[in-house]
């Protein structure tokens, strides 16, 4: 696999109108790898939220090798967003590949879900999907209603998480998904996620008939290179619009 480091030089612009919108904003990033600490910052910010099952500490061994996670405070120091990404090997095999025999691992959180129902079909995309990928979850913005609404920083988050993924890892791919009715709403494209395959996620919770439908949005190497070069003050000038 060819794989180029990220150099700083590539970021500058973004750290800069990115840094301006958090501190408008009054929000502190911080970034851990110990997943144990993030479980305790989630029951702390999100007592009623379910660590996912990819970041689970109890089920995978997780370090700064293979995975981290980003917090957000407001200005009093209450956690407002978190999210984390986490490196899977997929050198021996696509991503379609690997997720029909391990899309199980990777549910949505808190849900009493009926494996034997759900399914995952792979698209396009996921075929052609291989090496070095990253996977991107536990994506929640808080806040009071409407409190950080238009004001751009969803788009520095979602991109934020691509610089981190670089510069940590230079990934072929990096991989989420998400809720059809999260999709629909435009959330993929604030994120500043380039490519998306709907309907390959169908899960079924247990005593209901109708599955969630699931997206999966993904990126290439060279389209988060594109993203991180695009002037971050006009799109978030036209989100606020």
């Amino acid at each position: 696999i060819h794989m180029t480091i990220y150099s700083a030089s590539d970021d500058t612009h973004f750290m800069a109108a990115s840094l301006d919108i958090l501190n408008r904003n009054s929000v502190q990033l911080t970034l851990g790898t110990n997943f144990e600490e993030y479980r305790d910052l989630l029951a702390e910010g999100r007592p009623g939220h379910t660590i996912g099952a990819p970041f689970d500490p109890e089920r995978h061994a997780l370090n700064e090798a293979n995975s981290v996670w980003i917090v957000g405070r407001d200005a009093e120091g209450r956690i407002m967003h978190t999210q984390a990404l986490r490196l899977l090997d997929l050198r021996q095999s696509s991503l379609g590949e690997y997720l029909r025999h391990c899309f199980k691992e990777f549910p949505p959180s808190g849900l009493d879900i009926d494996y034997e129902r759900s399914r995952y079909r792979a698209g396009p995309g996921a075929h052609r999907i291989a090496g070095r990928v990253i996977y991107h979850g536990e994506v929640w913005m808080g806040g009071a209603p409407g409190q950080y609404r238009g004001t751009g920083l969803s788009c520095v988050l979602g991109r934020y998480a691509f610089l981190v993924a670089m510069q940590r890892w230079s990934p072929d791919h990096v991989i989420g998904f998400m809720p059809k009715p999260v999709a629909f709403k435009g959330f993929a494209e604030r994120q500043g996620y380039m490519h998306a395959e709907p309907g390959c996620l169908r899960w079924f919770i247990r005593g209901e008939d109708s599955p969630l439908e699931g997206f999966m949005v993904y990126m290439s190497n060279e389209d988060i290179r594109f993203m991180l070069d695009m002037p971050l003050r006009e799109l978030v000038a036209q989100q606020a619009a």
